[in-house]
């Protein structure tokens, strides 16, 4: 039996066709996946669309338009039905939640009153900030109704009209400043 030597070449060649192996695999694991994730977060947003707006018989993704604005991007679905508008679905965000981004989806109606608002996603901390989720606590209730324009979206602490979440209130402040955002630009672009 030949003794093979262990050299430079021969590591360097099993390196590489492992490297290559496990390259392709991961390649076609992505191309699998890519698709149904992407599926499921379309599914996400189309949910959240329908849980914060009226019923509507448009399809609000498809006349979907963006803005970037605060280095972030908020995405708005207009929703008609009968060709009347009623209302406007608001994908937006903040950069300051206590674990760093929350997004959230807020329902306008024509008038700008706040219909329903829900979250999408957010890494508060369980039984604390997690509570801004409509299933965990009343929180988002409060907003239902209320126009930006006379309901000052602060917590209370900071001369707002917004009860803060008890021993959340950097999770609070952050989800009143994605809802004053997306009010704002809604505000800007006129388009409902």
């Amino acid at each position: 039996m030949a003794k093979v030597e262990s050299n430079f070449k021969n590591m360097m060649a099993t390196l590489l066709g492992i490297t290559l192996v496990a390259s392709a695999a991961l390649g076609l694991v992505y191309q699998s996946t890519k698709e149904p994730i992407a599926l499921a977060q379309q599914a996400k947003i189309n949910n959240a669309i329908k849980a914060v707006l009226p019923e509507f018989d448009n399809q609000p993704g498809n006349e979907a338009y963006s803005v970037a604005v605060d280095g972030g991007e908020l995405t708005f679905y207009p929703a008609t039905r009968e060709g009347q508008p009623v209302g406007t679905a608001v994908k937006t965000f903040s950069n300051n939640g206590f674990a760093g981004l929350i997004e959230l989806m807020v329902g306008f109606l024509p008038d700008g009153t706040i219909n329903k608002v829900t979250v999408i996603s957010h890494k508060e901390t369980p039984g604390l900030g997690d509570k801004i989720e409509p299933q965990k606590s009343e929180f988002c209730v409060q907003f239902e109704g209320k126009s930006p324009e006379n309901f000052k979206l602060l917590v209370k602490k900071d001369g707002g009209d917004v009860d803060a979440i008890t021993a959340s209130t950097i999770t609070s402040r952050a989800y009143c400043d994605a809802l004053d955002r997306a009010y704002n630009e809604l505000k800007k672009g006129g388009k409902q």
